[in-house]
């Protein structure tokens, strides 16, 4: 049982706010007719309560403390007003030692945890390429399916692809840019990822297809890429966050490195607003590295186009996409609760949560300017600096 102290505490934080708390059928605190109810269902996060966090919180549902009722967006609001957080405002405090976080061997486990988890279970809720990241609503009306089908569209028409070119795709997916690429601008592509899953997906479309001569998918890390093997065009799609900030110079050298002159490469990818962050604050960092994404770190778009630009390549273009991807996020989000019976049967209660509470925080993220999303195109000018690019960007909105 807790005690009066603590109810005391819990009643006082959430004075105001549109909450109730119940215990074993007791309302500690709040309205019955609240958006958001919270049924403690283990007294360990009661002291969470009390003194809560934003990470903490995220914990408690994953863990099963707690459950929370009503719409993912008011959760979300409530948990901002619960804190009183700027969850952006986070001096990079957090000096990580840990060199191995970003070997080949820990690299690999983590983005099998993450991607591995199940293909149809992605399936449920992304769109029927799986295009796991950002889309592009070029209008705002479109669907999510539509919305992804125009970014494929935008990344392809940023990097001018031509028929021939040779297109390396770092970090792959379910395989839906270098399709795009290979079916509607004619490259002979190559793909390359580190999840099992992802790999035999792509592999059975290629088959599917009779791609073999066009298209190529391999289980690779980036930094295994053969330097006498070439590209003309070279796209990082949600990717980089999984590099680590002490990697960055090493992973633009390579691209630098594998990109023939005169060629561009565009890389996508979340950064943090907070110009000295290295990830959210109030616990969300270290939430998301234990139940969601391990060995993901976000640095500034400033630190990112200083590290490519060192590298030797040059910034030409760049976009943020952040009410973009709040609007994916949301559709990802309530297309996952349409299917959670489903989801629940193929991977359980608890990574149900983590996902559903992961994704809906990012949402949150992205629409409160916590997060950015940016697409930066660079090339790779010839030995006198030259580096033939178009005048303006007629070659995009066409």
């Amino acid at each position: 049982m807790f005690s009066a102290l603590l109810q005391s505490q819990i009643q006082k934080s959430l004075t105001g706010l549109p909450v109730s708390v119940s215990w074993n059928g007791e309302r500690l605190a709040g309205d019955a007719d609240a958006k958001v109810a919270i049924l403690v269902k283990d007294a360990k996060v009661l002291t969470v309560l009390a003194k809560p966090t934003l990470g903490g919180l995220a914990r408690a549902y994953v863990e099963g403390w707690v459950d929370l009722q009503g719409k993912a967006q008011d959760i979300l609001a409530l948990g901002q007003a619960y804190c009183g957080v700027d969850a952006s405002d986070d001096a990079d405090t957090r000096k990580d030692w840990r060199w191995w976080r970003h070997t080949r061997t820990r690299d690999r486990r983590n983005i099998n945890y993450h991607y591995d988890v199940s293909n149809d279970f992605y399936g449920l809720w992304l769109d029927k390429r799986r295009v796991y990241s950002c889309a592009y609503f070029a209008n705002g009306d479109e669907t999510l399916e539509q919305a992804q089908e125009k970014k494929l569209d935008h990344i392809c028409r940023k990097l001018m692809l031509k028929p021939g070119e040779r297109f390396l795709d770092i970090g792959c997916g379910w395989g839906g840019l270098v399709l795009h690429a290979v079916e509607h601008y004619g490259v002979k592509a190559v793909g390359i990822t580190l999840s099992d899953n992802q790999h035999a997906h792509v592999q059975s479309l290629i088959e599917q297809r009779g791609w073999h001569d066009r298209l190529e998918v391999r289980l690779m890390d980036y930094r295994d890429l053969p330097e006498s093997e070439t590209f003309d065009k070279i796209a990082s799609v949600g990717m980089f966050e999984h590099v680590g900030k002490k990697n960055l110079r090493l992973y633009f050298d390579k691209i630098y490195r594998l990109l023939n002159t005169g060629g561009l490469v565009m890389n996508h990818g979340i950064t943090s607003v907070a110009l000295k962050s290295s990830g959210l604050g109030n616990g969300i960092s270290e939430f998301i590295d234990q139940y969601v994404f391990p060995g993901g770190e976000l640095t500034h778009v400033s630190h990112v186009m200083a590290e490519l630009a060192t590298s030797g390549l040059e910034p030409l273009d760049a976009e943020n996409l952040r009410p973009h991807y709040g609007k994916t996020l949301w559709q990802w989000v309530d297309r996952l609760e349409a299917h959670r019976e489903q989801a629940l049967a193929m991977i359980g209660e608890s990574k149900y949560r983590i996902w559903r509470i992961y994704m809906a925080g990012s949402a949150y993220a992205f629409d409160h300017n916590w997060l950015a999303l940016f697409q930066i195109v660079a090339g790779k000018p010839d030995a006198q600096g030259v580096l033939n690019y178009p005048y303006n960007r007629s070659h995009i909105y066409r």
